[in-house]
């Protein structure tokens, strides 16, 4: 089985946040962040960003609200530290492809993997970075996966409204 996951995007949005790679059940559901144990749809909600809680099957209507969804890697995994440094080295192009293509303002990495692979620095601190990523402002936020269980859900969501309130200034 293919397991891709399409790119939710659109020219100039505000926010594009970028998962690692997609989980397996999102792949095969053709739905962003549809595991149950996922908190992203909650965090985003509680932080500010959505009126509600977007279910997975609609995960589309995150375009009404000017931001957007993508992932580093296309590869599903069930973790994803099953992905190798050669897959991220060889989305790094397509990746700025996409990003050049579509302009977002600020670009939110969902973790720091993606990021310090794609910037090539090995510490990387939550929040703002020093530098654009084609000319995207780039954020680093804590995944939200429920693998994740060094953020507790109040934290994702004290981060991700930092982020919000950056974005409001």
């Amino acid at each position: 089985m293919d397991h891709r996951l399409q790119d939710i995007l659109s020219e100039n949005l505000a926010v594009v946040f970028c998962g690692i790679n997609p989980g397996l059940r999102s792949a095969s559901e053709g739905h962003h962040f549809s595991n149950r144990s996922n908190r992203f749809w909650r965090v985003l909600h509680q932080a500010g960003f959505t009126p509600h809680e977007i279910v997975p099957r609609l995960d589309k209507t995150i375009l009404d609200y000017g931001y957007g969804l993508t992932t580093a890697v296309e590869r599903a995994t069930v973790r994803a530290d099953e992905l190798s440094k050669d897959e991220f080295h060889l989305s790094i192009e397509p990746f700025k492809l996409k990003i050049e293509k579509y302009k977002p303002t600020y670009l939110a990495f969902l973790g720091k993997p993606a990021y310090q692979a794609f910037s090539g620095k090995k510490i990387i601190q939550w929040g703002l970075q020093d530098e654009t990523f084609c000319n995207a402002i780039v954020w680093v936020l804590p995944n939200p996966s429920g693998l994740n269980r060094s953020f507790t859900l109040s934290s994702l969501v004290e981060h991700y409204q930092a982020l919000l309130k950056h974005i409001n200034i």
